[in-house]
């Protein structure tokens, strides 16, 4: 049997989801008080947090089965803040704390300060009817 080929890995994907997050941020900030867009934007971002912090394991397997356990625990070091932060985000957001949305917010601005979008992106507005699935989970 042949092997399957995903082109879709979890560093990929990681890399999508950081993208689309630093755009719904940025269309976050533009808000000047809470509607079902900022709703929907801040559980986009809740959910692409908990996805990138699902898929952390994921990435490091190939590291942890050569030995690499430095590498691997350096890596999971570097991107633990995605699930404490999606964590105190969700919270906030079923409290409907729009001051500590805002604090997480900019605190993952920074961590993801690098992340650059271009102008003619493909992205999207995928945080679209994020707060239906939010609530679902």
């Amino acid at each position: 049997m042949a092997t399957i080929y995903s082109p879709d890995s979890a560093g990929k994907e990681r890399t999508r989801l950081t993208k689309t997050i630093v755009l719904a941020l940025r269309e976050l900030m533009k808000q000047s008080e809470p509607n079902q867009e900022t709703k929907d934007l801040t559980a986009y971002v809740v959910l692409a947090l908990e996805e990138i912090a699902g898929n952390i394991d994921a990435s490091v397997e190939a590291w942890e089965k050569r030995g690499y356990w430095v590498k691997a625990d350096k890596f999971r070091l570097e991107w633990e803040w995605a699930g404490v932060t999606a964590r105190n985000m969700r919270t906030a957001l079923n409290n409907e704390d729009w001051g500590t949305v805002a604090l997480s917010a900019a605190k993952i601005a920074q961590k993801l300060i690098k992340v650059t979008i271009p102008e003619r992106h493909r992205l999207g507005t995928p945080w679209v009817g994020a707060s239906r699935q939010f609530y679902q989970k």
